[in-house]
């Protein structure tokens, strides 16, 4: 019950970072500090699902990145946090391992290859079990590695021996393929909008079609909620713009109407034929 409270209070910070209200004493130093355009270190190594110990940047070279910090063998908050994860990214036409890959790292460096494999065969097939888990990476560590990501993320969380279970905010992060943090999304559910221009604006326009590039001028990434909301300057230019390229194509169609008729001696009425 203890664990419940707390996370919902940790939704309710996640969702409002600028909030100003006081935190209870157990929850503080905890939440999400944002590092926007800071780099992981990606030569950090991390064991993944497969048993692989790999530097972090195996899995940036070439596509952006949805990273989770979670742990597996959380009973509530981790695994709405990956739940809502997969709802939102199952509308997308946007796919993992084509466009983007997903990973999640636990921050209980007590979990093992086996919980990873688990997590991963869970969710990717959430996600759809045609699709496979390509795409889909869920590593373990040591304490060392760990705190190296979580610091260059800016997450704070803190182990509750009473409960015997990791104390942390709800959210997760796009990364570019470099490895440099492009936004952060809070919650437990993830709008595919704020997921979809997230990863396109982290790619620098690469994927996506030209209609999500003008979605993407249209809205613009708000840190302090962690939401990608309306552009209003942009709108307005826009709409100015096709406004301006209305009238002219218009003026064009009448000017180009006038001409033919004033070339056209048969259309044109001669003194005295009135």
């Amino acid at each position: 019950m203890k664990f419940l409270l707390l996370s919902v209070l940790l939704l309710e910070c996640a969702a409002s970072p600028s909030s100003a209200a006081p935190l209870p004493p157990s929850l503080k130093g905890i939440g999400i500090e944002q590092h926007l355009g800071a780099t992981l270190p990606l030569d950090t190594q991390f064991t993944n699902d497969q048993g692989e110990r790999l530097p972090l940047r195996a899995y940036f070279s070439q596509r952006p990145v949805v990273l989770a910090l979670v742990y597996y063998s959380c009973p509530m908050l981790c695994s709405q946090i990956l739940s809502g994860l997969v709802a939102g990214l199952r509308p997308l036409s946007l796919e993992p391992g084509r466009d983007f890959n997903v990973v999640a790292i636990s921050i209980n460096p007590r979990e093992t290859v086996r919980d990873a494999a688990e997590a991963r065969d869970t969710y990717s097939r959430k996600y759809s079990r045609k699709a496979g888990s390509a795409g889909w990476h869920f590593l373990v560590g040591s304490e060392s590695a760990i705190e190296a990501v979580t610091q260059a993320v800016g997450f704070h969380y803190r182990y509750d021996a009473a409960s015997k279970m990791y104390i942390h905010a709800s959210g997760v992060e796009i990364l570019t393929a470099e490895g440099r943090l492009a936004s952060y999304l809070y919650g437990v559910y993830f709008q595919p909008k704020d997921l979809k221009l997230g990863l396109i604006e982290a790619s620098g326009n690469r994927i996506g079609s030209p209609a999500d590039q003008v979605l993407l001028f249209c809205y613009h990434y708000d840190p302090s909620v962690g939401k990608y909301g309306l552009a209003i300057l942009n709108l307005l230019r826009a709409a100015s713009a096709l406004f301006f390229a209305a009238m002219a194509i218009g003026l064009f169609v009448i000017f180009r109407r006038d001409v033919r008729k004033n070339r056209n001696p048969a259309r044109r009425i001669l003194p005295g034929n009135a």
